[in-house]
């Protein structure tokens, strides 16, 4: 069900009331994907240095075995961490990581690189901590997916790299569901994730992604989270650390990146975001960017329309 921002806010109890009939990710990862590449499955003897790449995050699962994994800084993590469990290791932002295990029979891994759409700005890696450590046991549903994922990695078939891909990727959608559910266990930080995990916030999130060319004010933002004005402008600025009207702009803005690079006009783009006219969107664009959408364009490859 969805609520339009002039349309009554639910009353408590009711069956809108809180978060559980919210799709609260697949706005977000519809617009900014995040593409999951299988590149290790198999024992990891001795020790395996993993660089930091602009853009591209880690996703291994051990298995089996014991590992202990060093960071070159600490940046909100362990510099040294030991896991003797099966254990899913998420490094959602380019963290550089160091695997040490037994230089014969090590552990058991399968691992992926992830490639966040937009890199540094994807909106739900910028809210994400940095590690995120998580046996198995824990994750309620998983044994389905990694039962697939293990039975791919077994054997060489047809297709197997394409569906291994493919169930990194449910993988990771299972492991931020958990953090959304478990925001204080996860250590979720001040950003996007934290405000999809608070219910009144995440009526309002979900419906700025979801619908962002809609009028919205403070106001109607607001009546959707059932909140006055300014309590609803501090538990925004609380939990996802910006303004209301702030965060709506960079998703505006964020949306319109991915509209140029996919080769649509900017004329196109200011209807569908909520601006008068194309020139006002360049306006926005520059101010926030800091370089117009034709020049930001370029800087990226593409071809200027």
């Amino acid at each position: 069900m969805s609520i339009r921002p002039d349309s009554p806010v639910p009353r408590p109890g009711s069956a809108t009331d809180g978060v559980a009939a919210l799709d609260r990710l697949s706005a977000v990862l519809e617009r900014f994907r995040v593409r999951a590449r299988m590149f290790h499955a198999g024992p990891l003897c001795g020790v395996t240095h993993h660089a930091a790449r602009p853009g591209v995050g880690f996703l291994h699962v051990l298995r089996r075995g014991t590992v202990t994994v060093e960071h070159d800084r600490a940046d909100g993590v362990p510099l040294r961490l030991v896991v003797s469990e099966p254990t899913v290791l998420f490094y959602p932002r380019p963290l550089a990581h160091t695997f040490h295990n037994p230089p014969v029979e090590g552990s058991d891994f399968t691992c992926a690189w992830l490639a966040f759409d937009g890199g540094a700005a994807h909106p739900l890696a910028q809210g994400l901590p940095p590690l995120v450590a998580l046996p198995i046991a824990q994750l309620d549903g998983l044994e389905h997916t990694l039962a697939l994922l293990f039975a791919e990695t077994a054997h060489v078939r047809c297709g197997q790299r394409l569906l291994a891909d493919r169930l990194f990727e449910v993988l990771l959608l299972q492991v931020m569901r958990w953090l959304l559910d478990h925001p204080d266990a996860g250590r979720v930080p001040t950003g996007l994730l934290a405000g999809l995990a608070h219910p009144s916030l995440a009526r309002v999130l979900v419906g700025l992604h979801e619908r962002p060319g809609d009028p919205w004010t403070l106001d109607t933002m607001a009546a959707r989270a059932g909140m006055s004005r300014s309590a609803f402008a501090a538990a925004f600025r609380g939990h996802v650390g910006e303004p209301p009207a702030e965060h709506l702009a960079r998703w505006r803005l964020g949306l319109a990146q991915v509209g140029l690079r996919n080769g649509r006009s900017v004329k196109q783009l200011a209807g569908d975001l909520g601006y008068a006219s194309a020139a006002a969107l360049s306006r926005v664009f520059t101010q926030k960017v800091g370089q117009s959408p034709r020049d930001w364009l370029r800087a990226q490859g593409g071809d200027p329309a």
